[in-house]
């Protein structure tokens, strides 16, 4: 199968297609099912169908691929009729306007916003802040310069997530057990970003790190017990055998094959440093000038401050960047299925790895 056919569609055959130890790490890993949803359309249909699908044929068997994570228990449902349409860049000139007009509190931050009991942190593009309304008893805010949150750059990329770090050095110095950092970007408010002006979270919390932090952490062990290798190596391996993974520096870059929604990407490293400051930068440039993503989130999990009782030895930094849809779009992206269930995909990682190694333009 050429490179260019590969999709999401075909990817039992991809695997069976690989060399013996790199379909068993597959499997170690993933259990894939293959099936065909089929239907009778009534002719009174048939205009609508062939408008938004191209052809009555085209619905008439849907071929679904599910994945499922066997150690995160992450899963995902690609159905090949969504996951072929084209991903176009797209722009909306009322909602690019709307996101351009300055004005609310985060434009002047030092008086607009409070501060943390230990002050503020300065970056060369950013400045820190106190959160209003918390989530854990540290909760600060990065707030760019620039109003625009699309319009970062790599240098400002690198510096919300030096300054974030640097805020938390500093709320651990004041309460030292405070230890799990997590970082979080809504991009927009289709991310849950209640104000337009760019800015990221952090948060420093006490006890344990929030729950699917230390789920991820606790499934990597168990897998390292059964198969006496690291889980992430294996991941990135995986991915790298299907032509989902690329890198820049050190940081690993894979499309994810069990993404929490669309165009998910994972970028996994050592630790938060220069080449996953500039992974993050790359991925979100491709992600909004190559298949037009106009809202997103980003998380960041890390190992905690200093040392604990639990063993996090093999646990890397790891980012997580996703699409949330159409700005203009009244329907929520996730419903019972997401939350309950298994995420529907409707973006082909094939596609989404394309993206992120084509050649600057």
């Amino acid at each position: 199968m050429s490179e260019t056919t590969r999709s999401i569609a075909q990817l039992q055959e991809l695997v069976l297609a690989l060399p013996a130890p790199e379909r068993d790490r597959i499997a170690r890993i993933y259990h894939l099912v293959t099936t065909t949803g089929r239907l009778v359309a009534p002719p009174e249909m048939h205009g609508w169908i062939e408008k938004y699908f191209g052809s009555v044929a085209a619905v008439e068997e849907q071929r679904i691929v599910k994945v499922t994570n066997l150690i995160t228990l992450e899963g995902a449902l690609f159905n090949e009729l969504r996951a072929s349409r084209p991903m176009e860049a797209r722009g909306n000139p009322e909602v690019e306007a709307e996101i351009a007009k300055a004005g609310d509190p985060f434009c002047h931050p030092e008086t607009g916003t409070p501060a943390d009991v230990f002050g503020r942190v300065k970056g060369k593009r950013c400045i820190t802040a106190s959160n209003i309304a918390k989530y854990d008893g540290f909760h600060g805010l990065v707030i760019f310069d620039e109003h625009n949150p699309l319009a970062f750059s790599e240098e400002s990329v690198a510096d919300a997530l030096h300054t974030a770090l640097a805020w938390a050095r500093k709320a651990h110095n004041a309460d030292n057990a405070a230890r799990y950092f997590f970082f979080m970007w809504n991009g927009l408010w289709r991310a849950g970003a209640s104000i337009i002006h760019g800015h990221a979270q952090m948060t420093l919390s006490r006890g344990i790190h929030y729950a699917r932090v230390e789920a991820l952490r606790r499934a990597a062990l168990l897998y390292g017990v059964a198969h006496g290798t690291s889980y992430f190596d294996d991941l990135v391996a995986a991915h790298r055998s299907l032509g989902l993974a690329t890198a820049y520096g050190t940081a690993q870059v894979l499309a994810h094959l069990t993404p929490v929604k669309e165009k998910e990407i994972l970028l996994i490293g050592k630790r938060l440093d220069h080449d996953m400051a500039g992974a993050l930068y790359r991925t979100l440039d491709a992600l909004v000038h190559r298949l037009g993503v106009r809202s997103f989130n980003v998380a960041v999990y890390l190992r905690p401050i200093d040392a604990v009782q639990e063993d996090w030895s093999d646990f890397p930094a790891l980012v997580r960047i996703v699409d949330r849809g159409d700005l203009t779009n009244r329907t929520s992206d996730i419903g019972a299925m997401e939350l309950y269930a298994s995420s529907v995909i409707a973006s082909d990682p094939f596609r989404v790895i394309e993206a992120l190694t084509a050649p600057a333009s």
